[in-house]
Formats: structure tokens, sequence, C-alpha cells
């Protein structure tokens, strides 16, 4: 990832002011947008969710100055420079897979168009609708890297009383109702021929 860029609080203040001219309101949208793109980076399997979500928006705003003939909804922008991060990771991940053994399946394939927010929508529908146990569980699952990620696996499975190999098959299930749902709302939000 590019790290050579850090927000200050100037360009901070910009981008608010891009998301809207009422500093509350524009406080929320950002909130509501990082925690969307941490779920989003979650769902696809991203080990450093939080992490992705942060460098999209420094990506973005190291762009608000030039983005002022930008209407309409923000939102749909940091979706679209969150593939493209997504990209990045999955690339150096790659490199990753190459030394050690291969990584989990994410959680939901990149489906999602450049600036389609209804996938999106999909997603935390889909989300909302599982148990409060199986969300937790699913989005706890795809959490950290590497040996991190299987300490944090295996501090998981003690927690809920399961054997590790118990813990990825419930992971597994719970991942593929996710998609099915995903899937199923996508098909239903395009048009009929």
């Amino acid at each position: 990832m590019k790290r050579e860029w850090v927000l200050t609080q100037e360009t901070f203040d910009a981008l608010l002011a891009w998301l809207d001219p009422d500093r509350e309101v524009a406080g929320k949208k950002y909130e509501t947008i990082r925690l969307r793109l941490i779920k989003v980076f979650t769902c696809r399997g991203c080990s450093d969710a939080e992490d992705l979500a942060d460098e999209t928006i420094n990506r973005v705003v190291a762009r608000v100055a030039d983005l002022g003939d930008y209407h309409g909804d923000p939102t749909p922008y940091f979706y679209g420079v969150s593939q493209k991060i997504q990209l990045e990771y999955l690339r150096k991940s790659k490199g990753r897979q190459a030394e050690g053994p291969a990584e989990e399946v994410a959680v939901v394939p990149a489906v999602f168009g450049d600036d389609d927010e209804p996938e999106y929508n999909c997603l935390e529908r889909c989300l909302e609708r599982l148990s409060v146990t199986s969300r937790k569980l699913v989005l706890e699952y795809y959490q950290q890297e590497r040996q991190a990620k299987i300490d944090h696996r295996k501090r998981l499975a003690d927690e809920l009383g399961i054997a590790v190999n118990a813990l990825r098959i419930r992971a597994y299930r719970i991942r593929r109702t996710l998609e099915e749902c995903v899937h199923a709302c996508i098909e239903q939000q395009q048009p009929a021929h």
C-alpha cells in the first residue's frame, strides 16, 4: 500500500466540508462510510479491514481538492477507491501465498463494481439478517494475518468451547449463507429483461 501521504487536520476538514456543509452531518457521514468500508473489507476476507478502510479514506482525502466538480453522493466514490485498494491487497496477498500456506477464501467474492452502492447495500442487509452470534463469528473469524490469525482463531474457538475445525466449518457455513443472500439480493435488484 502507498503510505507516504499523511492526513492533516486541514485535509480532514476539507474532507468533512466535501461530505456535507454541516460539520455534524459530515462527521456522521464519515463514520458511516468508514464503518461500511470496514464491513466490506472484512466480508471480502481482508484481514486488515480497518487499515484498508483508513487507506481508502486517506486516498480520497488526498484527492478532495481535485474533486470540486464531483456532484452527488460521495459514498460511491469511496467504494470505487476501495476496489483499487482491494486489488493492491490481493496482489500483496498472492505474493505472501507463494511464500506460505494458502489463505482462506474471502467471505464474499469481489462481485461489486466500481461505483455500485446497491451491492454494498445488499451486503449490509445480508449481514443484518444474520443472527448476532453468526454475524459476530464471521466478522471475528476473518481477522488478523498469518500467525496472529491462527492464534486469534484458536482463542475464538476456545471462547466458543469448540475445536478449531468446528469453528472453520461454522464460519464456512455462515459465509455460504451470506454469499447466497448477497447474490439473491443483487439478482432481485437487476431490471427484468
